[in-house]
């Protein structure tokens, strides 16, 4: 697998080639380069497997990478090196692109290396990347059904149901998709976001959706379409404050 490494940091960029000749034998690294426009010459010039990007660089992002190719010229993937926040962190997992947190442990290198070779990322991923990164909250995630990557708009999102290690997406298009990822992976990404709360053990819910709160018969809400979705009872105050937040 050809490589090519792009940090504005020289010992950054000798750090990262030292580590990858000693634990990932199958990579040869063809060009390193110090700043964006040189690591897209080298791209063109090499077509690599693999580009290991540093995304805070002076002069260009590493972000807009991808902005100096056209969508049937990426055949190749990425793995960010990055020393990014906790939002940013979760924007990578929910789009399914690779990082790796700056200072870099060889062991998660070797992983990150192993699984773009198994997997070839799709341009897509990168742009719900973007996006997602660019925003306050999560525009688009990729979540895994069966050996497809499905990218779904957060705001289409109406509830989530848990059915033990799988999850149904259910849309405001009246679609429903089965997904690989169990609701306390949903939890973590999804609500620290205004809209959504987990009410009950086996549901979260997008609360834009939300037409009607009901205490009688066990306390449960309502969406719009119709659904309707029973509520914890040490869930409800919760949800009451929820609601005020939405509505400001």
């Amino acid at each position: 697998m050809k490589a090519i490494i792009i940090d504005d940091e020289k010992r950054a960029r000798v750090s990262l080639s030292l580590l990858l000749q000693e634990y990932c034998p199958q990579v040869t690294i063809v060009a390193e380069c110090e700043n964006l426009p040189e690591g897209v010459k080298a791209i063109r010039k090499h077509q690599p497997d693999i580009v290991l990007l540093d995304i805070e660089m002076p002069g260009h992002s590493g972000l807009e990478l991808l902005d100096f190719f056209d969508e049937n010229e990426v055949n190749f993937s990425i793995i960010f090196t990055t020393a990014y926040n906790e939002y940013a962190l979760k924007a990578f997992k929910f789009s399914a692109v690779d990082y790796l947190l700056k200072p870099i442990i060889p062991e998660e290198l070797a992983e990150a290396v192993e699984r773009v070779a198994k997997q070839k990322q799709r341009f897509e991923n990168f742009r719900a990347f973007k996006e997602n990164l660019q925003q306050e909250t999560l525009t688009k995630i990729a979540v895994p059904s069966g050996n497809t990557l499905l990218f779904l708009d957060t705001d289409k999102i109406m509830y989530i149901k848990g059915e033990g290690a799988y999850s149904e997406v259910f849309c405001s298009d009246g679609s429903k998709q089965l997904v690989s990822r169990n609701l306390k992976n949903f939890e973590d990404i999804l609500c620290s976001d205004s809209r959504f709360l987990r009410i009950h053990k086996s549901y979260i819910v997008n609360f834009n959706f939300v037409v009607a709160f009901n205490k009688s018969d066990g306390v449960s809400i309502e969406l719009e379409n119709k659904a309707q979705i029973p509520v914890s009872p040490d869930k409800a105050q919760q949800i009451l404050d929820q609601i005020q937040i939405i509505k400001r």
